[in-house]
């Protein structure tokens, strides 16, 4: 039985580009509706954010239609069906209808077809089945509506064999649920992702990295990775112990700060306990250079503290940079005995907002006059030099900064 809503006046449908592209494939014989992500976006009152179209027109009869519009046709998926189609340099994924004739893990044999309701039913989630037509009428062939009013993340069909064809799918059924579920996952669901759990092993780290990225995002991130963590799920994802408590105190923090939620922040505070097990993580999910960089420059946040005094503090900031200051601090409040409304910790987070890292003022040739030879003896005199200038707390003052460059150089001549 197929159920119909609307979505009323929704500008984001009706006018724009969306609207443009719904107008070119929904005529002469093909349909095309939004489907996914916008449609269920749009029923919980939430932001549109990426915005997917379906459609009878085959790839060819899309690619060409698209072509006479003066738009531009990129065939990213075209084995499955899917065309990006870009109008004024905005990205819009076409998929042709398409329905399973063989499934084998992630991979499928399909065939294109017109059956809406077939092509709602090969999908993962009731609640990201729904389909939208340009008039604002929503579809829905699998009880995605009613899962939306119940907030409810549900497999469609049987969840086990859902979970077979794609493994990822244990982990977006938590992700799911974290960002538009409320109460206890669904029963079903819970238990074939449990008994499934060895298949996450089959998975690229590339893409569990993905996925678990963005359910830390998750407004109730916190419970949902609870059950993850009593199911055994989150411990094989992450090879360690998840640190809950540690994760939860993050979220706290980050909203008493004033911050946005930050996936590798959030990561850290998760599983990260020493510098080993940021470089583990970073083999694990395969991060990027950039974020492994930023995880282990959480490590020694046992050190960090509002009461180690300015010295101190100026000192983390100039050596770590702003954003890498913040990451540790918000990490060491996280675990430390105080609250997230303790206002010792909120200053000292804000730290850089007050105070801004001055360069290092002495260059080689304040070394060269003083009769320092380049070479080793002068790198030994700058870097003897910048570690007193930030013991003195970064003074300002050329007399205490020739004092210093004078006694730096005397060490390294008297040594020599």
């Amino acid at each position: 039985m197929t159920e119909i809503t609307h979505l009323g006046e929704a500008a984001w449908l009706k006018q724009g580009e969306v609207a443009r592209l719904l107008a070119l494939l929904d005529r002469d014989g093909e349909h095309a509706r939004v489907v996914g992500g916008a449609v269920r976006n749009a029923l919980l009152a939430l932001a549109v954010g990426e915005i997917d179209v379906a459609t009878t027109a085959v790839p060819d009869e899309v690619a060409r239609r698209v072509a006479a519009a003066g738009w531009k046709a990129i065939p990213t998926g075209i084995d499955h069906g899917t065309v990006t189609v870009v109008i004024d340099g905005k990205p819009f994924e076409v998929t042709t209808l398409r329905q399973d004739v063989e499934t084998y893990g992630r991979k499928a044999k399909v065939v294109f077809g017109r059956d809406w309701k077939a092509d709602a039913e090969r999908r993962d989630f009731t609640i990201n089945a729904l389909s939208a037509a340009a008039d604002g009428e929503v579809y829905d062939y699998v009880g995605g509506i009613a899962d939306i009013a119940a907030r409810r993340v549900r497999f469609i069909g049987e969840p086990s064999k859902r979970i077979a064809e794609d493994y990822l799918r244990i982990l977006r059924f938590f992700r799911f649920h974290a960002w538009y579920g409320e109460g206890a996952p669904d029963a079903a669901g819970l238990r074939a992702c449990t008994g499934a759990r060895g298949g996450l092993e089959m998975l690229s780290r590339e893409r569990v990295r993905m996925e678990l990225l963005k359910l830390l995002l998750a407004p109730r991130a916190t419970p949902a990775l609870a059950v993850m963590a009593e199911a055994g799920l989150l411990g094989a994802v992450l090879g360690g112990v998840p640190l809950m408590a540690s994760f939860e105190n993050m979220a706290k923090v980050e909203a008493a700060f004033g911050d946005e939620a930050d996936a590798m922040r959030r990561l850290g505070a998760l599983a990260v306990l020493v510098k080993e097990d940021a470089e583990r993580l970073a083999q694990r999910l395969r991060l990027s250079n950039a974020e492994a960089e930023r995880l282990v420059a959480l490590d020694a946040w046992w050190r960090v503290s509002p009461a180690g005094g300015d010295q101190a503090a100026h000192a983390l900031l100039y050596r770590l940079g702003p954003q890498a200051f913040v990451n540790r601090v918000l990490l060491a409040w996280s675990r430390s005995p105080a609250g997230a409304a303790d206002k010792a910790w909120y200053e000292f987070a804000r730290l850089p907002q007050r105070w801004s890292a001055p360069a290092f003022p002495l260059k080689s040739a304040d070394f060269v006059r003083r009769g320092i030879a380049a070479g080793p003896a002068l790198g030994v005199a700058m870097r003897a030099a910048e570690q007193a200038w930030i013991a003195a707390d970064f003074p300002a003052d050329r007399a205490a900064i020739e004092a210093i460059a004078g006694r730096a150089a005397d060490c390294v001549s008297q040594s020599d």
